[in-house]
């Protein structure tokens, strides 16, 4: 950054890799990590790149492992990958320092600050997790990473938050996707620092990022001509069309739930309707959508900032100079997505004595989610099942040489043997039995 009034690109992208662990992530990242290669004449004469990027997966790799811990081990290929991969593209060869990274099961967050200004200035790194499946198990959730970016004097700086999530499936469970948001934002709770007395939610930020597949669907009225399975292929034909796609988006759930208050409250969103959806595609294919679900736009990025008026949920300071998704990714159901946002700052203005406290999101009067007294317990409970479950189901799919189900017949069937043979109809031979 060579102007101190400039603002900040942070660069944050979402990848559902279907489950597929190592497997599935393609050796070249350039079009989904360095999209700034393709837009800088949008930003400067010279090329610019990213100075804070956030790369959130989930499903990281199936989900038995993930329960038993063993996403630990995934994470740090993909974190060797995506620096290098980062570092191999950035406009200027520009260098990049791993913040830090999370991991609960399969949903992950790994976050870079540019060497150069910005990451000497990070303080105050926090991670949390939190799981909303069932007992509380990891299988869905959130992670979050927080940090303060301080000024020149040192002075307080500002609050960064990033959360990716993975929200409930399968059309009709909407109601199922707004509590999954109520439970991560009422127990992804940060530790408090020196200026603050209480563990605080996402929303004690300056600046916040949202990520994930969050799950919302397209759901269509029965009058709409591209309602049911008779309906499919003109819906399918429709997305590539973008007036199509704009109509369409009035049936997205997340856009409707978000526009009520009901959900995401105070995060705004660029216009998602200007790809096309990212959810599902069959394996292996750029551009095929598995016709027997309806495709959806799961694969989300929303933010604020504090300079954003609760009075103007539409709008924001915040700039997307891009929002889109990768077609190319062929190895999950899903496409990746990317945003490129342009955010404002005070972190590089010259210090006043009005810059002490660190500025925080501004949200309706109306708005009230309080934290959950037993968000603690709620975590303990969670991971201690997800561990039960993930080593019972893991000694299954052994057992079954790669197939939990196999491995559950295998097992019934060697009870019974056992059984058999140490009960009465064990062999006899001579005057004993054996």
């Amino acid at each position: 950054m060579s102007a101190s009034d400039e603002n900040l690109l942070v660069q944050v992208a979402s990848y559902n890799t279907n489950l597929q662990g190592n497997n599935g992530l393609p050796q070249d990242l350039v079009d989904w990590l360095s999209p700034t290669l393709k837009v800088s004449s949008f930003l400067s004469q010279e090329k610019r790149p990213a100075d804070i990027i956030a790369v959130g997966f989930q499903e990281l790799l199936p989900l038995h492992f993930g329960f038993c811990g063993l996403s630990r081990q995934v994470i740090e290929s993909r974190d060797e990958l995506i620096r290098s991969q980062l570092e191999q593209h950035a406009p200027n060869k520009e260098r990049y320092t791993l913040v830090s990274k999370v991991v609960y099961v399969g949903i992950a967050l790994l976050l870079y600050a540019r060497d150069e200004e910005i990451a000497s200035r990070v303080r105050d790194v926090q991670t949390q997790w939190t799981g909303c499946g069932p007992c509380w198990m990891g299988n869905k959730g959130a992670v979050g990473i927080r940090f303060r970016l301080v000024d020149d004097s040192k002075e307080s700086g500002e609050t960064f938050t990033f959360v990716n999530a993975h929200l409930t499936a399968f059309e009709g469970k909407l109601s199922h996707r707004v509590a999954d948001y109520e439970h991560i934002v009422s127990t992804l709770l940060f530790p408090p620092t020196n200026s603050e007395k209480t563990w605080t939610s996402l929303y004690s930020s300056s600046h916040l990022f949202f990520v994930g597949d969050l799950n919302f669907r397209l759901a269509l009225p029965s009058t709409h001509p591209f309602s049911g399975k008779s309906g499919r292929p003109a819906l399918i034909e429709s997305l590539r069309s973008d007036p199509e796609r704009e109509k369409l988006k009035e049936f997205d759930e997340l856009f409707v739930e978000r526009r009520k208050g009901n959900v995401f409250v105070g995060l705004r969103e660029g216009e998602f309707w200007q790809f096309k959806c990212t959810y599902k595609y069959l394996l292996k294919e750029v551009d095929k959508y598995k016709e027997t679900r309806i495709p959806a736009w799961t694969d989300r990025v929303m933010f604020s900032t504090y300079s954003d008026s609760p009075d103007s949920p539409e709008e924001s300071q915040i700039k997307p100079i891009i929002y889109t998704s990768i077609p190319s990714y062929v190895t999950s159901d899903h496409k990746p997505v990317v945003a490129l946002l342009s955010v404002p700052t005070k972190v590089f203005s010259k210090p006043t004595s009005e810059q002490t406290a660190i500025p925080v999101l501004r949200l309706p009067d109306s708005f009230s989610l309080p934290s959950d007294p037993n968000w603690f317990v709620k975590r303990i409970v969670g991971s201690t099942a997800g561990y039960f479950v993930g080593y019972v189901w893991t000694l299954l799919w052994y057992i079954g040489l790669g197939n939990a189900a196999i491995g559950v017949v295998n097992f019934l069937v060697g009870a019974a043997a056992w059984r058999w043979w140490t009960g009465s109809g064990g062999i006899v031979l001579g005057d004993g039995e054996v």
